[in-house]
């Protein structure tokens, strides 16, 4: 299974595209599309990429997320679990409680407060925009219709 163009969509609109490194609310040198690494390097603050460089990061960094996911998961997922668990692993690195409650195919509930209510802040600190990628991402997943828009 790939992500598809939704959970890419999906991605790109919560990570945005800086093509100059910042720091991220973690404090970690990022570039593109939320990459740590940029061809295989850390980002440092001197970095600089173009668009198509972005895309090939996104593109690179996409499936290792993937995969940590095809290896944790051991039930059958629709695209849209999939793509929800992409983005979530993408921004997260992964998180084994998650993949442990829908492996064992835990209550929807207990899925959907899991999504909405862990990996929300960074430094200690709520981030409103990780609460709404977090909904959006539980919203997918349990195959409702998001808005990638605005």
């Amino acid at each position: 299974m790939k992500t598809s163009i939704t959970g890419i969509a999906l991605i790109q609109k919560f990570e945005g595209l800086q093509l100059k490194a910042y720091q991220c609310t973690a404090n970690r040198w990022t570039i593109g599309y939320g990459s740590t690494q940029i061809f295989g390097r850390p980002v440092n603050e001197n970095n600089i990429i173009t668009i198509d460089d972005a895309e090939a990061q996104l593109k690179s960094d996409l499936v290792a997320f993937e995969n940590i996911v095809k290896t944790n998961i051991k039930v059958n997922l629709s695209q849209n679990q999939f793509d929800a668990l992409v983005s979530h692993t993408y921004n997260t690195g992964g998180s084994e409680t998650l993949f442990e409650l829908i492996n064992c195919n835990a209550s929807p509930q207990e899925i959907r407060d899991w999504f909405e209510n862990r990996y929300i802040s960074a430094n200690g600190v709520v981030i409103n925009g990780l609460i709404k990628r977090r909904r959006t991402e539980a919203e997918l997943f349990f195959n409702h219709a998001i808005s990638i828009e605005g």
